[in-house]
């Protein structure tokens, strides 16, 4: 529930209730990190929540609101079993930057590897080896905003990407086609003007690590799915096949819209 994130009640030794912070607000300001395992098992009011929190970086409890400049969020979600979940609403998805799939790897050298490698069985200490304060988290705000100001879009580049957004509003106008698939009933809601704007941020991120000056068709074709296919509001009919439709129809706008 949602005061299992702001606070916890208990019994004290003295027999008397007690109050102390919870997970959010005891990091108070210094958060910069909070992930949320399995987040499907919260209930929508954690949801809704969550979707403040993430959205205004403000909080208000004990009649004071409690502001966390620095956090950044990081959720995965039980795609496998349905009892006791709940689905995540769309405009919780849409907060989140980017949906990056985590699937079990095909190469039999990394296969063996977490299976036999002792290192990958013990989370904390293979953790401990990332090397520390390689950007302290308090600085990354203003690293991020210098990055987004620094890595131009050219007017062409900027048409391409809106041609993009609108193919996700409706396909069928630039003759995307998803197989077995009604495209007139296909598509609720493309990509969200917040969509498209982490599709943008993400892509000058990818030129920058590319030392690129300037954002490249390349730098959105890389984030593209990870950006947009989590965003896209399907009809309920084809919501199972989600994952299967969203890609095939983010690689069918991609191959027909002629990139600069």
């Amino acid at each position: 529930m949602p005061n299992d994130l702001i606070y916890h009640t208990y019994l004290g030794e003295d027999g008397k209730p007690h109050v102390s912070p919870g997970p959010i607000l005891e990091a108070g300001e210094d958060l910069s990190i909070f992930f949320f395992n399995e987040i499907n098992r919260a209930r929508p009011q954690v949801h809704s929540l969550l979707l403040r929190v993430m959205a205004e970086r403000t909080l208000t409890a004990f009649n004071k609101e409690h502001r966390f400049p620095h956090m950044l969020v990081f959720a995965d979600r039980n795609q496998v079993e349905k009892e006791e979940t709940f689905d995540i609403p769309s405009a919780a998805r849409d907060r989140f930057m980017m949906e990056i799939p985590i699937v079990v790897p095909q190469d039999l050298d990394i296969m063996e590897s977490l299976v036999f490698d002792t290192r990958f069985h013990d989370v904390d200490n293979l953790i401990a080896g990332v090397p520390e304060d390689i950007l302290e988290y308090k600085n990354l705000n203003s690293f991020a905003a210098t990055l987004q100001d620094n890595i131009s879009t050219s007017p062409t580049l900027r048409k391409y990407a809106l041609d993009l957004w609108h193919a996700t509003k409706s396909p069928l106008d630039y003759e995307v086609k998803v197989s077995g698939v009604d495209m007139n009933r296909l598509v609720l809601s493309g990509a969200s003007p917040r969509g498209m704007a982490m599709l943008l941020r993400a892509a000058r991120v990818n030129a920058w690590l590319n030392d690129r000056e300037a954002v490249l068709p390349d730098d959105i074709h890389a984030v593209f799915h990870e950006t947009i296919a989590h965003r896209l509001v399907f009809s309920p009919v084809y919501e199972m096949r989600r994952t299967e439709i969203a890609r095939e129809m983010l690689d069918g706008i991609i191959n027909v819209i002629a990139a600069p």
